[in-house]
């Protein structure tokens, strides 16, 4: 890393590898580009089930873990589901031709390729981004450059390597899949230089290089999720879902639950129930000695202690806790970004915060989380009051709000609610992004729109100004709903 900050150039083999994966991109698109609908569906499975079946996926999560010291055996294979629900929402979305009709406004819309994408992909997940990308990729008739992170590198080509032999065995070109064997910094930043469309998923230095690329680009927001209890909320249930937010590989996602506030009555039960399920309650001098190997005297986060088990950063902080826990829990002293356990935690750690008054009260504690980090991403709410659940979904400046369920494992998407599945979440203007939604299917595509004529449809001045009209201004009287300037001769 230190030799590539005093290089300010590429290698020659660098710059030939990225002029020689664009001619052969190229030449893909051309071909993958004339595919109907039937033949871009049966590639899509041809290539997710290349990798997502559970004999190869446990393959490339041992190599994985192996390789970047990061993640969960049990959690990372639970992702080869992620791949089945990339999967089906892409099989279900025409992509090619006509893909809506709307007849009463005289429109039809056709789906076009974005073109070449660079994909960025995080050392977190270097099996399932490939995959999903791939599946929303060819399902607009894209081709990809896949950036793997250096850490990582050798899975992710694995996994790409996988999915080329797939394509060729359908007859189609396998270089609609290529991936960099030298990456680094500066071939990700001349990849996204290079690219019609950029999808960049990891750190937030690297969404940035990506916006300022010059090219489109969806790139992701920070996150530090938070889970919100009113004075219904199941807590046992909801001690449950922390617990399988948190312990999703290791802590490692951006929707891993980082704080937790509870109304005063509950919480006692609430640290209770975490306890119940597996939670190791750290005292306040186990509190001091985390907090030290967690972030600097800056606060800045510490790349040691991210995504590693509990016992292991319980043993990083100098203290042993039992085999059995999953996670370790403590009570935050504050709210505030002088507060570091309000701050994005990224491994298998949770704070817990009481809060007093009403509901709206502890909403605004809840924003002045958000404030401290992670706004545009995510937030959870256990209640079982429909107006409550309202409130929130008006106040909270996040674009994913999960209701009684884990968000991890729930807010990019899941089989048992409606979100689209992904492994890129946008989070709006908030977070830093164009977007706030999931990252799925139309965000890979261009789209022609076809308009006919219709019947005309103009309301009079009256009925748009409503009370603000008055005749006495339009001298002349109001222009007809057939004026030349605004329909169509």
């Amino acid at each position: 890393m230190a030799e590539e900050k005093k290089r300010k150039e590429m290698t020659p083999e660098q710059v030939q590898e990225l002029d020689d994966l664009f001619a052969k991109a190229r030449q893909a698109l051309a071909v993958i580009e004339t595919y109907d609908q039937a033949r871009v569906d049966r590639l899509c499975q041809a290539v997710a089930w290349a990798v997502a079946n559970t004999t190869t996926f446990h393959r490339l999560v041992e190599m994985g873990i192996q390789e970047s010291g990061l993640g969960d055996y049990n959690s990372r294979m639970n992702k080869r589901m992620k791949i089945r629900g990339v999967l089906r929402d892409a099989l279900r979305q025409p992509s090619v031709g006509v893909v809506e009709e709307i007849p009463e406004k005289g429109l039809v819309k056709y789906g076009k390729p974005a073109g070449i994408i660079g994909c960025i992909v995080p050392t977190t997940n270097p099996d399932l981004t490939p995959a999903g990308n791939a599946i929303y990729a060819i399902k607009a008739r894209d081709v990809v450059i896949f950036s793997p992170h250096p850490r990582s590198k050798d899975t992710t080509y694995e996994t790409v390597r996988l999915m080329r032999e797939a394509l060729e065995a359908e007859g189609a070109p396998a270089d609609i899949l290529q991936c960099i064997t030298q990456p680094s910094l500066l071939v990700s930043q001349e990849l996204m230089k290079r690219s019609d469309l950029i999808i960049a998923t990891g750190g937030q230095a690297l969404v940035r290089q990506a916006y300022s690329s010059g090219k489109p680009a969806y790139g992701v927001g920070a996150g530090n999720a938070t889970e919100f209890l009113d004075e219904t909320a199941d807590v046992k249930a909801t001690a449950m879902n922390c617990m399988l937010s948190k312990t999703s590989d290791y802590g490692s996602g951006c929707s891993a639950d980082g704080n937790v506030l509870v109304p005063r009555a509950k919480y006692q039960e609430m640290l209770d129930a975490l306890a119940e399920v597996g939670g190791f309650r750290a005292d306040a001098d186990q509190r001091a000695a985390l907090d030290k190997v967690m972030w600097d005297q800056e606060g800045h986060r510490l790349a040691d202690t991210v995504a590693i088990s509990p016992q292991k950063l319980a043993r990083a902080a100098g203290f042993e806790i039992p085999d059995e826990s999953t996670f370790i829990f403590v009570e935050g002293t504050g709210i505030g970004p002088e507060h570091n356990f309000c701050k994005e935690k990224l491994t298998t750690l949770m704070a817990v915060h009481p809060y007093d008054g009403s509901f709206e009260d502890g909403v605004d504690l809840a924003l002045q989380l958000f404030d401290v980090g992670g706004k545009g991403h995510s937030c959870g709410i256990s209640s079982n009051d429909d107006a409550h659940i309202d409130y929130f979904g008006r106040i909270m400046p996040v674009s994913r709000i999960m209701v009684n369920q884990p968000n991890s494992r729930a807010n990019a998407g899941a089989f048992n609610n409606g979100m689209p599945m992904t492994s890129s979440m946008g989070c709006g203007t908030w977070g830093g992004n164009i977007i706030s939604e999931n990252v799925s299917l139309k965000h890979y595509m261009n789209t022609t729109w076809v308009s006919r004529r219709i019947e005309t449809d103009r309301p009079s001045d009256a009925e748009l100004f409503g009370e603000f009209y008055d005749p006495a201004l339009e001298p002349e009287g109001e222009a007809s709903p057939t004026d030349a300037a605004f329909t169509v001769e």
